[in-house]
């Protein structure tokens, strides 16, 4: 798989700019940063939690992880946990898993976003596959995805 389809779709009808980085393959958001040479910072990852019920995305940066607790608290789900390979790879069947956007809203998704990459001119993400990341202004990110911005990072 490459660039999620649907993703760039969405992306040229709203007619966003971005930048499509192809780099070495790469399975963590740090290792991501390192390929396109990027600060951690400016590089998002999508995670997807569950309370069992419903799916949610939460995106933070490279150098940050989910603190659950405090997402807990956030999202209002009880028992938050991080969803299973299964369950992203049914959720997201144009990605590969652990290689989803951090557009949760294009799958009928719910996004949060840490407040740490409100920060950012520019975000940098994977975008359907694990060795090309599409770069964009965070601006238009938060435009087209509507998270819910909070602090559930740590």
């Amino acid at each position: 798989m490459s660039v999620s389809v649907k993703l760039v779709q969405f992306l040229k009808d709203n007619g966003v700019k971005y930048e499509v980085i192809p780099h070495t393959v790469s399975y963590t958001a740090q290792e991501t940063a390192a390929s396109v040479h990027t600060p951690g910072k400016e590089v998002a990852k999508s995670v997807v939690i569950t309370d069992g019920t419903e799916y949610v995305m939460a995106v933070v940066d490279a150098a940050h992880q989910i603190d659950l607790k405090k997402f807990s608290a956030l999202s209002g789900m009880k028992k938050a946990a991080l969803a299973s390979e299964d369950s992203m790879r049914e959720l997201f069947p144009d990605c590969e898993p652990g290689a989803m956007p951090p557009f949760g809203n294009l799958y009928d998704i719910k996004v949060f976003v840490d407040q740490t990459l409100e920060e950012d001119e520019t975000i940098t993400f994977n975008a359907g596959s694990h060795f090309e990341a599409i770069r964009l202004k965070y601006a238009d990110f938060k435009k087209l995805a509507q998270p819910q911005v909070g602090d559930f990072a740590r």
